[in-house]
């Protein structure tokens, strides 16, 4: 593997100047010396001419890019280093006309290899949340009031989810956070979505909504109460929550302007990723991604309704 730490866009190109070089570091952190088979892990595999292997099980040939989020493309791997890094390393994301630009490829191609790299940001079902954690919910999808006349959507004030996502977060203090696309924000929704990803001995803060009633059955629950203008008591609150569906929202709007409610998952889980690694370098959070590339998605699956 490549040791070298970069922080900069020109740092990764001298790391990756040639397609060779990516092609190598990449089955460094695949395989790490120890070439498996996609086709069948119990394989032996023959290495042949240039960058290729074959499975002896199957008779299948493969190289680093198979079943990965670079397979089946012609895009060469020095700009799918590029794209993931600079997805990764700015703090709102990037949209995928800058990216074109950057890359010198066409708006279609760059949006598509966003949702791909997106593809791969998706929550570790493993988490589990401890200690003191904040949970909230929010809504994405605009306000009714900023629409043109022949577009405001009746009844959708307040939690109403007609013409908004609910997207229901959950944050540790100092340590990770989860953020899940919710159908409503109903307590039979809310609650199996909060036991799946926070232990049972966590202090659990959130604000006064009904959905968050049965909680106190199974954690140790306390509540702000905003409707009274109360945010802080103590060491109650969800500020921390609420600062990441600030820069979620800021990135949305300002980045990516729309994002459709089949998709949005893939946004917030960008969102999360970074959040998640923040304490981490730039080369750190680029091999991290790197490593987790195991998630192809296809254009038919991707434009599928």
């Amino acid at each position: 593997m490549i040791n070298k730490n970069f922080k900069s866009v020109l740092e990764l190109l001298e790391t990756f100047p040639t397609e060779q070089s990516c092609i190598n570091h990449l089955e460094q952190l695949r395989w790490n010396g120890n070439i498996v088979s996609p086709f069948d892990p119990t394989s032996t595999v023959y290495k042949c001419k240039g960058n290729k292997y074959r499975c002896r099980n199957t008779s299948k040939y493969f190289n680093v890019r198979t079943a990965t989020l670079f397979d089946n493309t012609k895009v060469a791997l020095r700009k799918w280093f590029l794209a993931i890094y600079l997805v990764t390393s700015h703090k709102k994301g990037i949209s995928s006309l800058q990216l074109s630009r950057d890359l010198d490829v066409t708006q279609k191609t760059a949006w598509f290899m966003l949702q791909r790299i997106r593809n791969c940001f998706g929550i570790d079902e493993n988490i589990k949340l401890d200690n003191e954690v904040e949970i909230d919910e929010t809504y994405i999808g605009g306000k009714n009031k900023n629409r043109h006349e022949n577009k405001k959507v009746d009844h959708s004030q307040g939690r109403s989810t007609k013409d908004k996502t609910s997207v229901l977060g959950m944050v540790e203090r100092s340590g990770n956070l989860i953020a899940k696309k919710v159908e409503n924000v109903k307590a039979e929704t809310l609650t199996p979505e909060i036991v799946k990803f926070v232990k049972d001995s966590t202090k659990i803060y959130t604000d006064e909504w009904l959905g968050y009633n049965g909680l106190k059955k199974i954690y140790d629950h306390s509540i702000v109460k905003h409707s009274q203008n109360e945010y802080v008591k103590g060491r109650i609150h969800t500020n921390t929550i609420e600062g990441f569906w600030s820069l979620l929202k800021r990135g949305i709007v300002g980045i990516y302007h729309f994002t459709s409610k089949k998709h949005l998952q893939m946004y917030v889980d960008e969102f999360v990723f970074r959040y998640n690694t923040r304490t981490s370098d730039e080369s750190n959070r680029f091999n991290l991604m790197l490593t987790n590339t195991e998630h192809r998605l296809t254009y038919k699956e991707l434009i599928n309704e």
